[in-house]
């Protein structure tokens, strides 16, 4: 049940909806936006109101929660669920019983508030109903320590509130599927609940006047940030001026401004200068890459410098796998040594965290180590205790990300800078994309418990159906095959039912099947949603080894905007910023940004004489001419080291092509030193690739367009003096993109400039983009292919590039078969 919050007064509050068992342990605080800090300090005197408000739960949440981190997956009622579970509980309960009791209670300045979910006068009994899914289910001791110390508070409060000098307190535990109650209770004198209470809020207030004293610090600080560099660079000025415009005024900005002009402290700066007056809470730096990430924690590092005094606390936010201590060891307290206490462990853990102004991962990480607990986790806890977090584009836009869900539960004011923002276009696909695998079923069928034999077989059956239903590689249908649809709904309720029945049984590639399974669904269900232009359901089917055909199925998003446009919308204000925005309607259409959203090209603060841009008009690297272009585009390469020795980046459009080139460049030139971008590099790799680029040094690396190294990476001065861009960067043609550029037709009419021209040229402007980095910068680009004489492509490349192959050739446009 959600929680009211009043406009007028301070709120700290957690909202009430969080089921018993959680994926992710997450707490849930709020308060109101209408006032300046969570933590407002009042007057004290005696007629004033409380300096704080806090919810029950949220109190016992901070206080009480003790014992293991346990992430086994524990089948638990929905949303909707728990609520019908409450009601069928209190309409057993008779005349004269109480449900959702308002209660209220002060201590020394702190206001404790909440409704008891039940009472019964005449039993003088307090009732804390919780909803578990099966008989079976064992509830975590660290849960029925927080559930307990839920109903003591209330119990304390009931007390207070009718002089009782004692109270049986009781958790009921309701069974959804059974419909049966199981009833824990104890009587406790009302000086023992009162001890508890004033014990719970002494030690709460502890932490919320250090969070009170650390915001009024921070927005103070802020107040009087400098720009650490002292002045602007060209260029940098206007793109952190529009920043402040846009959190100022609560809009959505598009940034399109060029590479090397400093855009992560152009953007961050202005941000958190404008946290004080627009009473913002959080900055979120979201990033696709982790070299933007890395740019991001930088910058925070050089404002520092001059601000040593500001409270500031940042958080890097890292994937599980990436973090995670033991990844041979299982999540919970009788495997991993991290997740045994981790709740005994976490005050002291968290305590130390937030005085620590920087929380990377290395810091994260031995802050943990020190308190023995799991450092993904810890920084999870740490998002509501930092100002700046610094994270992936998922933790904001995925369908089930934190940080979303926690500032529309908090409601906080956020401002969000989306870094590289052209890559949340194919993001936002991939996020919205479910897949199907037919080989996996089949071997999760085979392990499945008998209890499932006949739904596993039933949507087997209906899965080798649509196998056989046709004889093309590739097939697209506008909506599901509701036959089938039908078939895995009514088996993922079976899981989840044996799920119930056997809470100790934790098979991994089942519960797996079962996420995917229901991720699926969900975007089935959406399929016919926001006009219906937004997916497509796709089936690809391959030959087995053996015989039959597998069946790959997939509800395939193209069109991001409806499942994005919330996200915008929950933010105060969102800064979107990229080198390669453009056009703009192309961005503004797939991402769903809103009417209001504000454009702005920021100029390049480079001159045309710092990059020579030439185009080898003579050269065709197409698809089918790709063999023949090879001795023209190695010896371009030769020419152009002797020219000027120094270290160069090679763009290809594919490993194999890259390889070609980099095998024949070795045979005819052999004093040229090379690198190669190898397949499924690791970090390690990568570093290694990029240590390569010495200062000073000669050489030619070899890289995938649109990889890794084509964007967010930095090499100033002769570092790097030269690229080469063997490519147009046109995806490829295939089915899936050819349904792309069907659909980008259908809606807005240029189907072929949005899935290949735009996405391509925009691949090619980054690659590019990493040869002028600074206004001391001196460099060469080719671009190698024919079609770089166009206008239609000229147009789409950088305004202060000069092309040294004179006016274009060709007017009329590209084809796909060009």
């Amino acid at each position: 049940m959600h929680r009211k919050v009043l406009r007028f007064r301070p709120v700290f509050i957690l909202d009430s909806r969080a089921g018993i068992s959680c994926r992710c342990p997450i707490t849930v605080y709020s308060y109101s936006p209408a006032t300046p800090s969570p933590f407002c300090v009042l007057s004290a005197t005696s007629t004033d109101p409380p300096r704080y408000t806090v919810a029950v739960r949220t109190l016992c949440e901070f206080t009480a929660k003790a014992g293991d981190l346990d992430l086994r997956f524990t089948p638990s009622p929905t949303g909707q669920e728990g609520v019908a579970g409450h009601g069928v509980v209190t309409s057993r309960r008779g005349p004269g019983y109480e449900a959702e009791v308002a209660l209220s209670g002060d201590f020394e300045g702190l206001r404790v508030r909440g409704r008891a979910d039940g009472y019964n006068p005449v039993t003088n009994r307090v009732e804390e109903i919780k909803t578990v899914r099966g008989q079976k289910v064992e509830i975590p001791l660290n849960h029925q320590a927080l559930h307990w110390a839920q109903a003591k508070i209330y119990g304390w409060l009931l007390c207070a509130s009718r002089e009782l000098k004692q109270i049986d307190v009781a958790l009921v535990y309701f069974d959804i599927v059974s419909q049966q109650e199981r009833v824990l209770k104890e009587r406790f004198d009302a000086q023992a609940l009162r001890a508890f209470f004033e014990d719970s809020c002494r030690r709460f207030m502890h932490w919320a006047e250090r969070e009170a004293a650390h915001r009024t610090g921070r927005d103070t600080g802020l107040a009087t940030l400098a720009f650490p560099h002292g002045t602007f660079r060209d260029g940098q000025r206007l793109l952190a001026e529009s920043v402040y415009k846009a959190n100022a005024s609560a809009r959505t900005l598009l940034a399109q401004a060029p590479t090397g002009i400093g855009k992560s402290i152009g953007t961050v700066f202005p941000a958190l200068k404008a946290m004080p007056t627009q009473r913002i809470d959080k900055v979120f730096f979201l990033s696709a890459r982790s070299t933007g990430r890395a740019v991001a924690l930088h910058a925070t590092r050089q404002l520092r410098q001059n601000a040593d005094e500001t409270p500031l606390r940042v958080l890097e936010l890292t994937a599980r796998d990436k973090a995670c201590e033991h990844p041979d060891l299982a999540c919970h307290g009788e495997s991993c040594p991290l997740a045994q206490g981790f709740y005994d462990r976490l005050p002291a853990a968290r305590d130390a965290a937030s005085r620590a102004p920087l929380l990377d991962r290395a810091t994260t990480r031995d802050i943990a180590r020190a308190h023995q607990v799991c450092p993904y986790y810890l920084a999870q806890e740490m998002i509501r205790w930092s100002d700046l977090v610094v994270g992936d584009y998922n933790y904001y836009f995925d369908r089930s990300a934190l940080l979303y869900m926690l500032t529309a539960m908090n409601e906080w004011r956020v401002s969000v800078l989306v870094d590289e923002a052209h890559n949340l276009v194919d993001r936002g696909r991939a996020m919205y994309t479910s897949t199907l695998d037919h080989a996996a079923f089949r071997g999760v069928r085979l392990a499945a418990p008998a209890a499932l034999k006949r739904p596993m077989d039933r949507v087997y059956r209906q899965w080798n159906t649509l196998a056989k239903s046709g004889d093309a590689t590739y097939e697209t249908r506008d909506d599901e095959p509701a036959a089938f649809v039908e078939a895995l709904v009514q088996l993922c309720t079976a899981i989840i039912d044996d799920m119930s029945a056997h809470p100790q049984r934790h098979d991994t590639a089942l519960e797996r099947f079962y996420f995917d399974a229901m991720h699926f669904l969900r975007l089935a269900e959406q399929m016919t949603e926001y006009g219906g232009k937004h997916s497509l359901f796709d089936i690809t089917r391959t030959p087995r080894k053996r015989t039959g055909v597998d069946a790959d199925l997939c509800v395939r998003n193209l069109l991001p905007a409806p499942y994005l446009a919330p996200r915008f919308a929950g933010a105060h204000s969102t800064t979107l910023f990229s080198a390669t925005l453009q056009p703009a309607d192309y961005y503004r259409n797939l991402l769903g940004l809103p009417a209001s959203a504000v454009w702005v090209e920021v100029p390049s603060p480079f001159q045309a004489d710092q990059l020579d841009v030439h185009v080898a008009r003579h050269i065709s690297t197409r698809y089918t001419q790709r063999q023949r272009s090879l001795p023209a585009i190695v010896q371009l390469m030769a020419d152009q080291f002797a020219r000027r020795p120094g270290n160069y980046l090679a763009f290809f459009s594919s490993h194999d092509y890259l390889q070609q080139a980099a095998a024949l460049l070795a045979g005819q030139h052999p004093d040229i030193p090379t690198w190669s971008q190898a397949r499924g590099m690791t970090e390690a790799g990568q570093v290694a690739f990029l240590d390569a680029f010495a200062p000073g040094g000669q050489g030619i690396g070899f890289a995938v367009l649109g990889g890794v190294f084509s964007e967010g990476v930095d090499l100033p001065g002769d570092r790097l003096i030269g690229a080469f861009v063997a490519t147009l960067g046109l995806p490829q043609i295939n089915p899936v993109n050819e349904q792309l550029r069907e659909r980008m037709e259908t809606v807005f009419g240029q189907g072929y400039d949005y899935a290949y021209l735009y996405p391509g040229l925009r691949k090619v402007v980054q690659a590019a983009g990493r040869v002028i980095r600074t206004q001391q910068d001196r460099g060469v680009v080719w671009l190698i292919d024919d079609r770089y004489t166009r206008a239609e492509v000229q147009a789409l490349l950088p305004a202060w590039w000069e092309i040294l192959t004179g006016p274009p050739v060709h007017a009329r446009p590209l084809s796909l078969a060009e």
